[in-house]
């Protein structure tokens, strides 16, 4: 029976780690394949085995794509505030999709030559970790202030903008103009984004609700996470993924039933649950 496809996420390479969130192969079989983009406030970089790379910019709603059969997909997902070295600020990216030969120039067929000369798609992503990791050790793009405002607005623990502002010494329209430049998003919306992200990674781990303010199943995640009830999560699922949250985890709204498995990406996510931030 042939396989219609599979989707193994991993850790990246420990050098990575502070920039990449996670890293994926996708093997299309012999149909091809509807793949719903879901906002996760970073960048990432999708490349084809045997085809050409694209970066996507940081999204604020779904991209839908159609991989085509026989297809083999290596994919890399920054950390939002991070990304690799690009020619322009990622507020010009937004909701972008690019070839990487559009920022990156002739590098790129290198790049493409050596993923197909490989072997295997294992050792084609570790060859583009390789290549990641010293355009990294050559290159200080993250923006330390950037990176705790992040780690500030990650979910479990609502704040607001202006003490996050105050706590990094800066005002808010600073801090927005700082984040808008090295994230893509402002603020707000990176917060949104990352509130439903928590979210999904309680729904993929089939995390039972705390209970607080007396709401279970789908209710009480959304509360755990930071919506003010059920109805306020269903509205910004709508907004983020075009889908009602049964429509995107498949029918089980308090466990994600896709078939995927997403922990090495929801992982960072549920680390902080237990973790306050320090503003």
């Amino acid at each position: 029976m042939a396989v219609m496809e599979s989707y193994v996420e991993r850790p990246p390479v420990p050098g990575l780690a502070r920039v990449v969130r996670t890293v994926w192969i996708q093997r299309i079989g012999p149909t091809a394949y509807v793949q719903r983009h879901l906002p996760t406030g970073g960048v990432e970089v999708h490349f084809p085995v045997g085809g050409r790379p694209q970066l996507v910019g940081p999204l604020t709603g779904p991209q839908v794509e159609v991989i085509p059969a026989h297809t083999t997909v290596l994919g890399v997902r920054f950390q939002p505030g991070t990304a690799p070295p690009l020619p322009t600020v990622l507020d010009d990216l937004v909701d972008q999709r690019l070839g990487l030969t559009d920022l990156w120039g002739g590098l790129v067929d290198r790049l493409v030559e050596a993923v197909a000369r490989a072997g295997s798609p294992e050792r084609a992503l570790m060859y583009l970790q390789a290549h990641l990791l010293r355009e990294f050790r050559t290159a200080g793009r993250v923006d330390p202030v950037v990176g705790e405002a992040v780690k500030a607005l990650m979910p479990w623990h609502p704040v607001d903008l202006d003490t996050v502002a105050s706590h990094l010494g800066l005002s808010t329209s600073q801090l927005r103009r700082r984040c808008v430049q090295a994230v893509g998003l402002s603020p707000k919306v990176l917060q949104r984004t990352l509130r439903f992200q928590g979210f999904l990674a309680l729904a993929q781990a089939g995390v039972t609700a705390s209970g607080r303010a007396g709401a279970d199943g789908v209710a009480g995640l959304a509360v755990d996470v930071g919506y003010a009830d059920q109805a306020h999560l269903s509205r910004e699922c709508l907004r983020l993924t075009g889908c009602t949250p049964r429509q995107l985890l498949g029918g089980d709204l308090d466990r994600c039933s896709c078939g995927h498995d997403h922990s090495a990406s929801y992982q960072p996510f549920l680390a902080t649950r237990s973790t306050p931030p320090r503003v």
